[in-house]
C-alpha cells in the first residue's frame, strides 16, 4: 500500500512537471488533489486500514498530499511568470510606429444654425421653450384658430396618430402651452422636429422650425420688424434688406411674409432668387385675438407678434446648399464642410 502511494504522488510530482500552461496545471491539481482525486479517495478510504497501520499511513498521506500542494503552487508560479514573459515577448509595442490619426466629430450645420438663432434671440432676452413632437390635436389646430373645418388644415399635410392626435406639423402648439402656464409679459423661441407629408428637392416629410412670439401691453407690428430686422442682421452677419409682404396666417392678423436680400447676387437678380433679386425667408404677424381666447388672455390688454422659419431654409441660405436633402443623407464628405 505503501509502495503504491509513493508511485502515485511520484507520478503526479511527474505530470505537474510536465504540464506547460495553467490550464494543464490545473487538470493535474484535479485530478490528484480534487474533491474526486485519486489521493483524496484514499484518504477517505483510511478507515478501510487495519488499526495498527492507519497512524502511519495518514501521516504518509498527509506528507505527500502537502508535497504536492507545494509543488501546485510553485509550478503555478513559474507557468504564470513563462506566459507573461511570453506575452512581453510577442505582443511588444513597437513605439516608432507612426500613430493612427482620430477623427473629431463635429455639430450637425441644421444644430450649428440651431445655436446661433437661439443665442441672437436669447441676447434680445427671449427664453427657449420645447414641447411634443406627438401633439393634440387642439394644441396643433383648434386653439391656433384653426378649428375641424379650417381650410388651412389642407395646407398642413398632416400625419395623423388618431382623430384626435397628430405629429405636430409646425413649433407653434408650444406657444399655446407657454401661454397657459405663463402669465405676460411672455418672450419665447421654441426650436424642435416638426413633420408633414412632403417631400422634395426643397421639402422633407421630417425637418425642424423655430417658433417666436412676444407678448405685452402697447406690443406693435414696428416692434416686429425691428426684432425680425436686427435678426437677420445679426444672422447673415451683415446690414441686409428686409421686407414684409401681406399674407394670411390663420393664427396671426395682420400677417406677412418675410424677404431678405438675395444672398447669392446681393438683391441684382440670379438664378437663386428668380432674378427677383428676393428671398422668402420666415411668416411672421400679430397673434389674433381669438389665440388670445384659447389661453385665457386679455386682447384689450395684451397684444403680440409671432414669427416661425424652417431652420433647413436658414441653413440653405447662410452655407449655400442648394439640395435639402444633402442634410439629412449623413454623408461625410458634406457635414466635414461644416
Amino acid at each position: 500500500m505503501k509502495e503504491k502511494l509513493q508511485q502515485m504522488a511520484e507520478q503526479a510530482r511527474q505530470t505537474m512537471l510536465e504540464a506547460a500552461t495553467e490550464t494543464q496545471l490545473q487538470e493535474v491539481r484535479v485530478r490528484y488533489l480534487g474533491k474526486k482525486g485519486e489521493l483524496t479517495s484514499l484518504m477517505k478510504g483510511i478507515g478501510s486500514v487495519a488499526p495498527e497501520q492507519r497512524p502511519a499511513m495518514g501521516a504518509l498521506l498527509n506528507e505527500l498530499k502537502e508535497g504536492l500542494v507545494r509543488l501546485f503552487e510553485q509550478r503555478l508560479h513559474e507557468v504564470r511568470e513563462a506566459e507573461i514573459q511570453e506575452r512581453l515577448a510577442t505582443e511588444r509595442i513597437d513605439v516608432t510606429l507612426p500613430g493612427r490619426r482620430r477623427f473629431t466629430g463635429s455639430k450637425h450645420p441644421i444644430t450649428l444654425v440651431t445655436e446661433e438663432i437661439v443665442e441672437i434671440f436669447s441676447a434680445l432676452g427671449f427664453g427657449v421653450e420645447e414641447g411634443p413632437e406627438i401633439e393634440r390635436d387642439f394644441f396643433n389646430f383648434e386653439a391656433l384658430n384653426m378649428p375641424k373645418d379650417h381650410p388651412a388644415r389642407d395646407m398642413q399635410d398632416t400625419f395623423y396618430v388618431t382623430d384626435d392626435v397628430v405629429l405636430r406639423t409646425h413649433t407653434s402648439p408650444v406657444q399655446i402651452r407657454t401661454m397657459q402656464k405663463h402669465a405676460p409679459p411672455v418672450r419665447v423661441i421654441a426650436p424642435g422636429t416638426v413633420y408633414r407629408r412632403d417631400s422634395d428637392l426643397t421639402h422633407s416629410p421630417m425637418f425642424h422650425q423655430i417658433e417666436g412670439f412676444l407678448v405685452d401691453r402697447k406690443i406693435t407690428f414696428g416692434d416686429l420688424k425691428g426684432i425680425l430686422t436686427t435678426f437677420l442682421s445679426r444672422f447673415f452677419e451683415r446690414s441686409i434688406g428686409v421686407r414684409f409682404r401681406p399674407s394670411f396666417f390663420p393664427f396671426t392678423e395682420p400677417s406677412a411674409e418675410v424677404d431678405i436680400q438675395c444672398v447669392n447676387c446681393s438683391g441684382t437678380g440670379c438664378r437663386v432668387c428668380s432674378q427677383s433679386g428676393w428671398l422668402e425667408i420666415l411668416g411672421s404677424g400679430m397673434i389674433d385675438p381669438e389665440v388670445f381666447k384659447s389661453v385665457d388672455y386679455d386682447s384689450e390688454v395684451y397684444t403680440g407678434f409671432a414669427f416661425g422659419m424652417g431652420l433647413e431654409r436658414m441653413a440653405m441660405l447662410k452655407y449655400g446648399v442648394d439640395d435639402l436633402r444633402l442634410f439629412f443623407e449623413n454623408d461625410l464628405r458634406f457635414l466635414k464642410q461644416f
